[in-house]
């Protein structure tokens, strides 16, 4: 059976952007000058977290999986390299302050997102595994987890992850065990 879909409201969106531009700027982030461009995204998102239950970027096919969609959920794991190279993330939300400054121009950006079974595969590879045996072969004994933020990569050592990360404010289940 279909569920009755509400749009977002302008109050909604206009929450949310400011929500998403106060967190930007504290996290050394900015987003997209282009106001009616990100409050098309942020309808996006809001309408994906209707849908699903979580935000998943507006740019991006969600599985309706939240394990699954984890990487895409915004901010998405791939925003920071995106930006780095390209001088924004892939739907555009946030840009490198080279485009803010009119110093580099937008264009396409190639995604980065493995295809699902590629993935899956990887993350099944557990390259932190293979991290924590280089560790073992050297004699380091850590007395607590390190845990690596799959967004902005803030580590942290500490028996589990922070319930919100410092620097890019996504939720605990955003973070994997390093070491």
């Amino acid at each position: 059976m279909a569920q009755d879909f509400v749009e977002p409201t302008g109050e909604e969106v206009d929450k949310l952007c400011s929500r998403l531009d106060r967190e930007a700027k504290q996290g050394g982030y900015n987003l997209n000058t282009d106001a009616d461009f990100v409050r098309g995204l942020v309808k996006g998102l809001l309408i994906n977290e209707r849908r699903y239950g979580y935000r998943a970027c507006p740019c991006r096919l969600a599985s309706d999986d939240r394990a699954e969609d984890l990487d895409i959920i915004c901010p998405c794991d791939y925003r920071d390299a995106d930006v780095t190279e390209f001088g924004a993330c892939y739907c555009a939300l946030y840009v490198s302050k080279a485009v803010l400054k009119s110093e580099k121009e937008l264009s396409s950006i190639p995604e980065r997102r493995p295809p699902q079974e590629e993935s899956r595969r990887q993350k099944e590879k557990a390259p932190i595994e293979a991290l924590g045996a280089d560790i073992a072969k050297v004699g380091l004994k850590l007395s607590v987890p390190v845990w690596r933020c799959t967004v902005c990569g803030y580590l942290c050592a500490r028996e589990g992850p922070p319930e919100v990360c410092p620097i890019c404010k996504v939720g605990k289940e955003r973070f994997e065990r390093f070491i």
